[in-house]
């Protein structure tokens, strides 16, 4: 058995050994000569030793679930998969779906991160350029303003002042900043610190948007690949929704089950609740109809991923040129504040 917890594998790192795993049982090779196979070939050590920990207990047990269940590297979802898999005989399927679902999951992941990073990249060279200009070029147009026998007076002279208090209190304010960025690792970190940032965004039209269509494409993947795998709509359902993690989001699933429990179609619940509208919906109903509902899950996933890369595209394409604007007006504004009163002087020398 595995004794050691190894660092939990990212949606990349998933998707490829599921991806590996699915091409050697369709090779017809069992899973432990298959483990054995990419334990011999991998050359990255923290790899090499995690497979090693899985072949360990697979050879022990002869259960995959158990042997990649020990190692706490794996997510639930994906241990729960491959025990159907394992079950139902078919892992192989089971696999090559899963490998599909992680690098959606992966996808959507890198899509949210460039739209956040950008912004934030430029909101701090903002504040380092205001921050540069308030602390050390302020002071210099005051020497000059002396030299000349005046002194800055208004909105120069209150964000002069502004700049001193930041140097004389520097201690409080790096302080002030490492709360902030407490807070922001708080925030993309931590379960709770993710629910909190959610509960704030759903409050805003546009974030509101994009956190239900992440739901959305998240639950419709899960439900192409639990459908897929030959589970009911029930116990698709009960899998998908111990893998959502939005509260929100979370209110519809268990209105859909409950109706589903009552002997609605999956399509219907699904409309019903309000967990696909419109032209999913339709889908969906044609997918019930035609028997083919985990193939229409996994367009509709697809479609909400393009239609969130999308929105993430449009908003970085409004919010470059606004961060640039206002960078602009602001240094624009700060150095007017003391031009055009040390022209007027100048002028009247």
């Amino acid at each position: 058995m595995a004794d050691k917890t190894f660092t939990p594998l990212s949606n990349t790192e998933i998707a490829a050994f599921c991806s590996q795993t699915a091409m050697i049982l369709r090779s017809g090779i069992s899973s432990i000569e298959g483990i054995s196979i990419m334990l011999e070939d991998s050359q990255n050590a923290d790899e090499k030793e995690l497979l090693s920990a899985v072949n360990d207990t697979l050879m022990q047990t002869g259960n995959l679930t158990q042997a990649l269940e020990d190692t706490h590297a794996y997510p639930d979802y994906m241990i729960s998969m491959v025990r159907i898999g394992e079950q139902t005989g078919r892992l192989d399927d089971v696999m090559d779906s899963l490998s599909v679902y992680y690098e959606k999951e992966a996808s959507l992941a890198e899509s949210i991160k460039s739209a956040v990073t950008y912004p934030l990249i430029m909101i701090v060279m903002m504040l380092l350029v205001i921050l540069l200009l308030i602390m050390k070029v302020m002071p210099v147009f005051n020497q000059v303003f002396i030299q000349l026998g005046t002194e800055m007076t208004g909105f120069s002279r209150t964000l002069m002042g502004v700049g001193n208090a930041i140097n004389r209190y520097s201690i409080v304010f790096v302080i002030i900043l490492v709360v902030i960025a407490a807070l922001i690792l708080f925030g993309t970190r931590t379960a709770g610190g993710k629910q909190m940032s959610r509960n704030i965004g759903y409050k805003f039209r546009f974030t509101r948007v994009i956190y239900e269509e992440i739901a959305a494409c998240r639950f419709a993947s899960g439900m192409a690949l639990t459908l897929s795998s030959g589970l009911n709509p029930e116990r698709s359902m009960e899998l998908v929704s111990a893998l959502n993690d939005d509260v929100h989001f979370q209110k519809k699933i268990d209105a859909c089950q409950s109706l589903i429990d009552e002997g609605q179609d999956l399509a219907e619940a699904l409309h019903g609740t309000g967990i696909l509208t419109g032209m999913y919906a339709r889908m969906a109903s044609i997918g019930a109809k035609t028997g083919s509902m985990d193939q229409v899950m996994d367009n509709i996933a697809g479609l909400y991923q393009d239609d969130i890369d999308t929105r993430m595209n449009n908003s970085l394409a409004v919010l470059e040129p606004t961060l640039v604007i206002a960078l602009s007006l602001i240094v624009g504004v700060i150095l007017l504040s003391v031009m055009l009163p040390l022209m007027g002087i100048m002028s009247s020398i």
